[in-house]
C-alpha cells in the first residue's frame, strides 16, 4: 500500500532507531535528561529563540500559549482554515477559554489588513484581543514571509501576542530558501511538529522566550505532560534534525509529479499544490474515488469535499512512479 494518508505515518528509520538506542538518559521532570535538553538546545538555535520546550504532541504546542496569552474574556485571531479551530476538538474554547474570531483568508493565509479589521480597542462589554495565530505551511501553502512581517508590526503596533504554529515550517523553508529563524522572528513564539516530515514517532517543540517557556513548562505539567526518561524519544528527534530536512525536498518533488498526473486525469480538479501536500475536487463522489484508490493499493484521505494527498519520506521515487501509473490509468469507470 502507498499510504498518502498523512507525513504522521512516517515510520524510524533503522539509523534512527540506532540513536534512540543508544540515547543517554535522565528525568525530564527535573531538568536531568541530556539527550532531551541537546534537542531543547538545538531548537534555540534553529529558531533564534531564548528558550525551547519538548511537547508531547502539535495540539499541546498550540494550547500552551493560548492556556498562557489567552483565557477567559480574550480572543485569538485565526483563520477559517486553521488548525487550532478545525483539527483540535474545541480545546482553544474547551480547555484555554480563548474565543476564536475567525478572520477571512486565502486557504489560511490572512492579510495583515483583514486581521486589523477585527481587532478592537477595550470595551466593557466585549472580550479582548489578545492574540493572532498564524500558520505555516497551512494546508501546504507557504506563508509569505513579508506577510507575516506585516502581522508582527501589527501586532506589535496593538501589544498583541503572535502564536505560530509552525507544525510544518521546514518544509516551508525548504520550499521557500526562507530560514526557520526568519519565520520565527515573525512569530512571540513558534511550536514545530518532529513527527510529520521529519519522520520522529512523537513530539513536538515549543519556543519562546525565557519567561513564557518557564511559564509553559507549568502548563505542560496542569496538562499532564511531564515525562520521565524521554531522551529514548529527543534522540530521534536530533537525528531528524541532523539529517531529514534537505530530504524534504524530495517530498516536494513527489509532489510535483503526483499533481501534474492529477491534473491530466480528466477527472480531478486540483485545488492546492503546495510543497508536501495536494487538495483535488473531482465531479465523481469523493467516497467512490478514495475506495477505487484504495482497491488499488493507494491510501489519501476525504476532507471535507476534497481530496488530500500528502507526501512523506515513507514513498520513494519508484513509489511516485507507481503512483502516477495507477493515477493514469484511473478514470470514471472505476468510480461508478
Amino acid at each position: 500500500m502507498y499510504d498518502l494518508r498523512s507525513d504522521t505515518f512516517t515510520k524510524p528509520s533503522d539509523e534512527m532507531r540506532k540513536a534512540m538506542y543508544e540515547a543517554e538518559v535522565g528525568d525530564d521532570v527535573y531538568g536531568e535528561d541530556p539527550t532531551a535538553e541537546k534537542l531543547q538546545r538545538m531548537a534555540e538555535e534553529i529558531t533564534g529563540k531564548e528558550s525551547s520546550l519538548i511537547v508531547s504532541s502539535g495540539c499541546m504546542g498550540n494550547l500552551i500559549p493560548l492556556m498562557i496569552k489567552g483565557g477567559r474574556g480574550k480572543e485569538v485571531l485565526t483563520s477559517s482554515w486553521s488548525h487550532i479551530v478545525n483539527h483540535e476538538i474545541g480545546a482553544v474554547a474547551s480547555l484555554s477559554g480563548t474565543l476564536p474570531v475567525l478572520v477571512p483568508s486565502d486557504y489560511g493565509i490572512m492579510k495583515a489588513s483583514e486581521i486589523e479589521k477585527h481587532i478592537h480597542g477595550y470595551a466593557y462589554d466585549m472580550s479582548e484581543s489578545a492574540i493572532i495565530e498564524t500558520e505555516n505551511t497551512t494546508s501546504g501553502i507557504v506563508y509569505p514571509l513579508d506577510e507575516l512581517q506585516r502581522i508582527r508590526e501589527l501586532a506589535d503596533r496593538k501589544s498583541l501576542w503572535v502564536h505560530m504554529d509552525g507544525a510544518r515550517i521546514f518544509n516551508a523553508s525548504v520550499d521557500s530558501g526562507v530560514s526557520v529563524r526568519e519565520y520565527a522572528d515573525t512569530a512571540s513564539d513558534i511550536t514545530f511538529c518532529l513527527s510529520k516530515g521529519l519522520g520522529c514517532p512523537a513530539f513536538s517543540i515549543l519556543s519562546g522566550d525565557h519567561d513564557f517557556i518557564e511559564k509553559a513548562k507549568r502548563i505542560r505539567k496542569l496538562l499532564g505532560g511531564g515525562m520521565r526518561q524521554i531522551g529514548i524519544l529527543a534522540a530521534a528527534g536530533i537525528y531528524a534534525l541532523e539529517h531529514n530536512v534537505e530530504r524534504l525536498r524530495d517530498d516536494h518533488e513527489h509532489r510535483k509529479a503526483i499533481s501534474e498526473a492529477l491534473s491530466g486525469a480528466g477527472w480531478a480538479d486540483v485545488v492546492i499544490s503546495s510543497t508536501n501536500m495536494i487538495f483535488f475536487r473531482s465531479q465523481y463522489d469523493m467516497d467512490r474515488i478514495t475506495a477505487a484508490f484504495r482497491s488499488k493499493g493507494v491510501l489519501f484521505l476525504k476532507e471535507g469535499t476534497m481530496g488530500r494527498i500528502v507526501l512523506n519520506l515513507n514513498i520513494s521515487d519508484d513509489d511516485t512512479d507507481a503512483i502516477v501509473r495507477i493515477i493514469k490509468t484511473t478514470g470514471a469507470e472505476d468510480f461508478r
